[in-house]
């Protein structure tokens, strides 16, 4: 069990930053909208790094359709260090300056403002590595238009992972109420994570998911559950071999380690509410095997978990959704959930809960 030291109620958290993301989509609608209901979720104070222009916009947008009156209402104060989040949270959304080349349009890929996408991302990294920021939120991005810029990662997890340094192994983990979930295999096809597959990454991904949410999130120990990768968890051999020559030996190794592990399950009746009660975290094959549940379960509400790297990393489980974009229908609950896990972090890290 965590113990509380003596000071805890003394010690204040530094804010969490939260990136912009893709300056066309919903990120910065869903900001605000977060903020506005800052109390009904007992959020940590968070800063938003963006165009401060862009963001009184899309507040006065969000007035214009009338979607939402509470977001529409949001005062926004610039400020000029993440420091002065906390003193200003409960009054103001604070903004970080972020500038833009170009006036955003809701729904329309810039690549002039990619760069400043990207500055953001960043931007955190060096607020957490001085200790300004205790953790970070990534609104999403759009890959394509980054692409066009030379970004050369797949996605928000391998780019931290680089920003990190040499000797960090990112683990993607997937959460909703009742569920967590780590595919072992993360952006690569169903073909080549089948090929790619082997007990020392089953292994990898699963001691540096059992030590994180030990560490993060308060499990003592935590209690691991492995997926099949072929149907019926193959049958003993009779539907594949993956069960019997890679996942099992890994299962073997983590138990000689002293984690506490199930498997391997058959993925089709190891996600229903019964099977659940009985694991912390599913260790699943492959992306969609990871993925399907937890949306399933709990779209609105799923939050994507950056494990095995020294900063905390949480973000909403969507996209850019370009489509609706300066409509003021987004949905802001799984960045709410995102902010909520990413405070939760930083306090079983700070030792305070």
């Amino acid at each position: 069990m965590t113990q509380t030291p003596a000071n805890a109620a003394d010690l204040i958290l530094a804010p969490i930053a939260m990136t912009m993301g893709e300056t066309a989509g919903i990120g910065v609608e869903i900001a605000i909208k977060a903020w506005s209901r800052r109390a009904i979720y007992d959020l940590p104070p968070f800063y938003l790094i963006a165009d401060p222009e862009h963001v009184r916009a899309t507040v006065s947008l969000l007035a214009k359709v009338n979607m939402d009156k509470k977001a529409g209402a949001v005062t926004v104060v610039e400020i000029a260090a993440p420091a002065d989040a906390v003193a200003c949270f409960e009054q103001a959304l604070p903004v970080f300056p972020q500038a833009l080349a170009r006036k955003p349009q809701p729904g329309q890929l810039d690549k002039a403002n990619a760069p400043a996408a990207v500055a953001a991302i960043e931007t955190a990294m060096e607020h957490i590595r001085t200790g300004a920021a205790s953790g970070m939120v990534t609104n999403p991005i759009q890959k394509s238009v980054l692409y066009d810029i030379g970004f050369a990662y797949p996605g928000h997890t391998e780019f931290l992972a680089a920003l990190c340094g040499d000797g960090h192994v990112p683990v993607m983990m997937l959460s909703c109420p009742g569920l967590k979930t780590v595919p072992v295999t993360i952006h690569t096809s169903l073909t080549d994570a089948v090929a790619s597959l082997t007990t020392e990454l089953i292994v990898e991904q699963a001691m540096i998911t059992a030590a994180a949410l030990n560490r993060d999130l308060g499990y003592s120990p935590p209690r691991l559950a492995i997926a099949g990768l072929n149907p019926h968890a193959g049958e003993g051999g009779g539907l594949g071999s993956a069960e019997v020559e890679i996942i099992q030996p890994a299962i073997d190794q983590l138990r000689a380690r002293g984690v506490e592990v199930r498997g391997p399950l058959a993925a089709d009746s190891m996600f229903h509410e019964a099977a659940r009660q009985t694991y912390d975290v599913a260790i699943c094959m492959y992306h969609d095997q990871a993925l399907i549940p937890v949306k399933a379960l709990g779209f609105d509400y799923g939050v994507n978990t950056t494990l095995g790297l020294p900063i905390i990393r949480t973000s909403p489980d969507h996209g850019t959704a370009l489509d609706i974009a300066g409509q003021g229908r987004a949905n802001s609950l799984s960045l709410t959930s995102a902010v909520a896990y990413a405070g939760l972090m930083a306090r079983h890290r700070a030792r305070i809960i």
